[in-house]
């Protein structure tokens, strides 16, 4: 006899009716939820549920079912993890007869099953996804015509648990999309839109976005008669990172403006963030303030570097490490020591992002510090635009065709060399 023949209309009509439903759009326990009652209905069971595969333990997860709450099998275990694993139906008609039944759920929540019907869930590519399961037939056990209605009905699952799956990967990607979106707006308005004017200096900074926001910021402001030479990057993409740096970069002009201390300013501004990020967040940030009048620029560095100092009269790099962790990694007591440096002319200030010093090319080789030192060697003399383009360009070339995968943030200082 054809499955057809063996359909009453009712039934029939209750499957048409369930397609119908399972094709409007549905979240993912939703479509759950109305598989299990309409599996009920259709086959008179007692109960129903969907397990659906953790594709990263391979256990069967259960995520819906009437009376049970989230629980996990293994595969291979019990009648589901079985199903799992010989992806073909199983009907038993006395489960605790059945060696392969595990009775746990059934101790757990006080149901008894006496029959079930155990069937895989697998998507188009024939790739299995789930395992759906009906329990205790009013009429007695399962029946071949049970088999039929409930395979046809798995199938219309395995539809639907894919196309809503497919949806919510969609809703999540134009939810991240959105968020990157208003990241990248946040980062940008930060940044100033014109450097200052700095007698005997040149100044560059160029901010180049990754296709993932991170939380690279820069700083070149003129604040009481000095210089703000910022370098920042918070941990993370996103929208959060991209308001911990804006939020650090505001307070450390607002403390300087007011002529706070470069110590003092630091450790307020460090001890807030501490307050406020969530904990394993921090931003690394380079703080310096430079006076022109001397030559002198006093500098602290929390977490980020490596710091590079060209002296162009002996052609050769001083290298500065962090002197204190990361902003907003722990409160501090007391005021970091602070470092300085004097300007000779010709010299410059190289604050680099790790996005250039650990810009990888296809062997995994890092571009590294010393291609960097090469290129300021080869251009110590050039417009500190142009090298910043031969930079961008180095890197490149050093992994052609390779997707940029962190912010590439550079911030330059040179004084004027003798006679310009």
């Amino acid at each position: 006899m054809s499955a057809e023949s063996r359909l009453s209309s009712e039934q029939l009509e209750q499957l048409l009716r369930v397609t119908r439903r399972l094709a409007a759009p549905f979240e993912l326990l939703d479509m759950l939820g109305e598989v299990t009652l309409a599996a009920c209905g259709v086959l008179q069971a007692e109960r129903a549920s969907v397990w659906l595969l953790d594709p990263a333990s391979g256990d069967l997860v259960l995520e819906t079912a009437q009376g049970l709450a989230h629980a996990r099998v293994p595969m291979g275990v019990g009648l589901i993890g079985a199903c799992a694993r010989e992806r073909r139906a199983i009907n038993v008609p006395d489960c605790y007869a059945d060696p392969r039944f595990d009775p746990t759920l059934d101790r757990a929540s006080g149901f008894r099953t006496r029959c079930s019907l155990t069937l895989p869930l697998s998507d188009a590519k024939g790739d299995l996804v789930g395992v759906m399961q009906v329990l205790n037939q009013h009429g007695g056990a399962f029946e071949a015509a049970d088999l039929d209605l409930a395979e046809a009905l798995a199938a219309q699952c395995a539809v639907a648990l894919a196309r809503a799956r497919a949806v919510a990967a969609l809703v999540e990607a134009e939810r991240v999309r959105q968020e990157l979106a208003a990241a990248r707006i946040v980062q940008t308005s930060a940044l100033p839109r014109m450097l200052p004017e700095l007698p005997g200096y040149s100044l560059h900074a160029s901010f180049r976005p990754a296709a993932e926001t991170g939380g690279d910021t820069y700083d070149l402001a003129r604040v009481d008669g000095k210089l703000l030479v910022l370098l920042a990057d918070a941990t993370g993409h996103g929208i959060a990172p991209a308001l911990s740096v804006t939020q650090m970069q505001a307070m450390l002009r607002m403390a300087l403006g007011l002529g706070v201390s470069l110590e003092r300013s630091f450790v307020q501004v460090n001890n807030r963030l501490a307050e406020t990020l969530p904990e394993a967040h921090f931003v690394t940030a380079f703080v310096g303030l430079l006076d022109p009048a001397e030559h002198r620029l006093r500098f602290i560095s929390g977490g980020q570097g490596p710091i590079l100092h060209y002296r162009a009269a002996a052609e050769a790099f001083d290298l500065h490490r962090p002197n204190c962790f990361p902003m907003g990694a722990d409160l501090l007591d007391e005021p970091v020591a602070v470092v300085e440096l004097s300007f000779g002319p010709g010299d410059w200030l190289l604050l680099l992002s790790d996005g250039v010093y650990e810009w990888a090319n296809e062997e995994g080789e890092l571009f590294g510090r010393e291609r960097v030192m090469q290129a300021v060697r080869a251009h110590a003399r050039a417009p500190l635009p142009a090298f910043a383009l031969q930079l961008l360009e180095d890197l490149q070339a050093f992994s052609p065709g390779r997707e940029q995968e962190d912010d590439v943030t550079l911030v330059l200082v040179r004084r004027d060399a003798a006679g310009e």
